[in-house]
């Protein structure tokens, strides 16, 4: 491979990668949780894209060891990636 071959597979792959980022995390998230006992968390969000993550450790730190799920707002879906999850 020459170096301007291996330039253009280095550059496709950047660009692939922060695509694939993009697109996983784009899109409205509502965010709720339960505590460690099961019972609903009084607080429910609504959210965009990567601000789940600051939602979430919000959740976490107010309820150790609750569980917090991430649903699409459009699908109804839990986000399989993220959710759900458990606090420490």
């Amino acid at each position: 491979m020459n170096t301007f071959s291996s330039f253009k597979f280095v550059v496709c792959a950047v660009v692939v990668l922060t695509l694939g980022g993009c697109l996983t995390m784009s899109g409205n998230y509502k965010v709720t949780a339960v505590d460690a006992t099961g019972a609903p968390v009084k607080m429910e969000f609504t959210t965009q894209g990567r601000g789940i993550y600051s939602i979430r450790n919000a959740f976490c730190m107010n309820n150790p060891k609750g569980t917090v799920t991430i649903r699409d707002l459009d699908t109804g879906e839990e986000l399989k990636s993220e959710s759900p999850y458990h606090c420490r």
